[in-house]
């Protein structure tokens, strides 16, 4: 769970991650919180919960990193701070894991029939934009790429090496996924997407660093092949 300033929902969602019966251990990365989100997190007691405490805001990717680097179970999600995705979709998102289907699971905004808060046209425009020019690199049929809600088995986590610090990290993610050849699903999701107001902080720039990470590791997994197909 990578986590920064989210002090308004950090408790609520450390509890909806804890109850579900999927959960063995929650691991929380702060990167370098200045609103409280800190005191929070060292009131949280349950020995499943890993907190680590970034030194200063490098990036979501760098959190993820942080992350992955700790993780034991056999079985990862990435699971934002805010109450966006919400981790009643476990069940939906480990299945294809669960029955030995799949590598990597993506949770879709896009192909739901699950209930999904109605906000910004232009962002919607922007995330299937990216999907298509990351689907033409990489040679999946994605309908939502940049979707944070992604499940792992662990030996997908410890096989890759990733460089992105900061949103590029869901590009580059796809990219060596795809390009490692590890089998990759994608199930409909619900979404409760959160306005400016709330603290959604994405930006437009953010969108012209994807296009850049979907073309540099893009091109890098075509070169360098498959490497782990499976059947």
């Amino acid at each position: 769970m990578p986590c920064f300033n989210e002090r308004a929902t950090i408790a609520e969602i450390v509890r909806r991650v804890l109850a579900s019966p999927h959960t063995g251990e929650l691991v929380i990365v702060d990167d370098g919180s200045t609103d409280g989100t800190r005191d929070i997190l060292a009131t949280l007691d349950d020995e499943r919960i890993h907190v680590i405490l970034q030194p200063e805001n490098q990036g979501k990717g760098a959190a993820i990193r942080r992350g992955f680097e700790r993780v034991s179970c056999e079985f990862v999600i990435i699971q934002d701070a805010d109450l966006e995705y919400d981790p009643a979709d476990y069940d939906l998102i480990l299945e294809p894991l669960l029955t030995g289907d799949a590598d990597v699971v993506f949770g879709s905004r896009f192909q739901s029939g699950r209930p999904r808060r109605v906000l910004y046209f232009w962002h919607s425009v922007g995330n299937r934009l990216l999907t298509l020019l990351s689907n033409m690199f990489t040679d999946l049929n994605l309908t939502d790429m940049e979707s944070c809600f992604k499940a792992f088995r662990r030996e997908v986590v410890e096989s890759l090496e990733l460089t992105e610090d900061r949103f590029g990290i869901e590009p580059e993610i796809t990219a060596k996924v795809a390009g490692a050849g590890w089998r990759v699903w994608e199930v409909g999701i619900s979404y409760s997407g959160r306005t400016y107001a709330d603290g959604k902080k994405i930006e437009w720039q953010d969108g012209i660093v994807a296009v850049r990470c979907i073309v540099k590791y893009g091109i890098e997994a075509r070169r360098h092949g498959p490497r782990h197909l499976r059947g």
